[in-house]
């Protein structure tokens, strides 16, 4: 069988768009949209299904993948939220803020994870959580060509600095982001016509950002903060104009989802206390040079699809397993963070962290090299793979395998014994097999006559399949398929 996304709404979003991809249209209505929840789905029903569905937009601060890590200012932030609460987190991706609150309302997610301005409008359509920061808005623009040849006060006259400037002039902007309530607003106060150009498509708040950089647009509006930020590796920009006051930024729920709300704030509140909100804060939106580093790096989700620098090694040896390349890049990522110098306690090493002993057997003499420690670790996986021949469906044949290949063999065999003796599929992992596996080092399990191999902390291969196959979730989500790679996942 095909892994499947759970509720996930794929996209990749390309940086290089054509001018022809903006819609111009000033006098477009709005999009047609939910006015509230269609469905009841509070925190008894989250804590019943054991998961909190997120809605996140893929951005450089939200959510991306920066050298095979699953990152951003509000992923981890979730992570800990529904650590708190219990959960499991599940992402869905929206393409754009268009999407966000129609998704929320239709029940596709619990919670909109993503910096959403506090404004009377939106109130009507969702509830807010406590406010997690303040920033305002800000113009972007372009500064002049040689504006590094130029003083202060010159680059000033050429660019807007009085918002009074944008009279007649056009702003490009989502038409359901507080942006254009901003500009509506603005025109009120200004007693003059802006002319707002409403963005569709996937375009999220950094790709209009990019066609300001690009010369396609003149004129976007942004939160001060995530400006900043792209000002820091798009020198060009110019982010210096405020277009408001300071602002609320909250995430969103449901307005008939009031003990999640209550959840979450209580969360909040205890983030703020023991100054990890700030921590993480100041990761994502102070330390620019680091973003800076990240943004630029060939291995940041968005730039070119790469994991890691082993990605064409990796291919390769998936091909051969018949595995998606991605899901044997989480298990290299699991074993050594793509070192390949890495060695254990226990004397594994390299990126697959093979065992003096396993190595030596699959004639591996430079267990360091990348390339023999792949092989020899695929070659390892297909003698494994092959031990399962009675599991006919594939994601849980591969579960076994990388359990086997963490803890060893036998164990597996052992678990599946106490899984048949107690009524469960033996040729299941998930809710079966695992469960027991997990069990294995209690003496009153592992006691038991028909566990040959003897005890095992069945926790950590348990939590090695788990942590794969959760990386590989993100990896799925932001990393496409090229036409040349392997399948998703083969049939069983």
């Amino acid at each position: 069988m095909r892994l499947i996304l759970f509720g996930l709404i794929f996209i990749f979003i390309s940086s290089s768009c054509d001018q022809g991809d903006i819609a111009s249209s000033q006098n477009r209505g709005p999009r047609a949209q939910l006015d509230g929840p269609i469905l009841e789905r509070d925190l008894a029903q989250i804590q019943a299904d054991g998961k909190l569905r997120a809605i996140m937009i893929y951005s450089s601060t939200t959510y991306f993948l920066y050298r095979g890590e699953a990152m951003g200012y509000e992923y981890e932030l979730l992570k800990r939220l529904a650590d708190d609460l219990g959960l499991e987190l599940e992402i869905v991706l929206a393409h754009n803020i268009d999407e966000v609150f129609d998704l929320l309302n239709k029940g596709e997610g619990d919670i909109i994870a993503y910096g959403l301005t506090i404004t009377e409008a939106r109130k009507e359509l969702i509830h807010f959580t406590d406010y997690l920061y303040t920033t305002h808005q800000a113009l972007v623009q372009k500064k002049p060509r040689n504006w590094r040849r130029m003083r202060r006060d010159q680059i000033d006259r050429k660019l807007v600095r009085d918002v009074i400037d944008l009279i007649d002039d056009t702003v490009h902007v989502h038409r359901r982001s507080s942006y254009y309530e901003r500009l509506l607003n603005l025109q009120k106060e200004l007693g003059g016509k802006i002319n707002i150009d409403t963005i569709t498509g996937d375009f999220n708040i950094e790709d209009v950002i990019k066609l300001v950089v690009d010369g396609k647009i003149d004129y976007t509006i942004a939160d001060y903060n995530l400006a900043s930020i792209n000002a820091t590796y798009y020198p060009i920009l110019d982010v210096e104009t405020p277009v408001s006051f300071s602002q609320r930024i909250a995430w969103g729920i449901r307005n008939n989802s009031p003990e999640l709300e209550q959840a979450v704030n209580r969360w909040i509140s205890g983030m703020r206390k023991n100054g990890t909100y700030n921590f993480i804060y100041k990761k994502y939106y102070s330390h620019k040079k680091t973003q800076k580093r990240r943004i630029e790096s060939e291995f940041y989700s968005k730039n070119s699809g790469q994991i890691s620098e082993y990605d064409e090694l990796i291919k390769k040896a998936a091909d051969s397993l018949g595995w998606d390349w991605r899901l044997l890049a989480s298990q290299v990522y699991q074993e050594s963070r793509f070192d390949p110098q890495s060695k254990s306690w226990a004397g594994a090493t390299g990126l697959m962290q093979i065992m003096p002993g396993t190595a030596s057997d699959l004639g591996v003499d430079q267990p360091f090299d990348p390339e023999q420690n792949l092989l020899a670790a695929t070659a390892y996986l297909q003698y494994l793979f092959d031990k399962f021949p009675g599991i006919t469906d594939t994601v849980q044949r591969i579960k076994f395998t990388m359990a086997a290949y963490n803890c060893g063999y036998g164990h597996l065999l052992d678990a599946q014994r106490l899984a048949a003796k107690n009524g469960l599929d033996s040729l299941q992992f998930d809710n079966s097999t695992a469960d027991w596996l997990r069990k294995m080092g209690q003496y009153k399990v592992y006691s038991d006559p028909i566990v040959r191999y003897g005890p095992v902390r069945g926790e950590e291969p348990y939590r090695y399949v788990n942590d794969i196959f959760l990386r590989y979730e993100h990896y799925r989500r932001l990393i496409p398929l090229n036409s040349a790679d392997s399948l998703a996942m083969p049939e069983g």
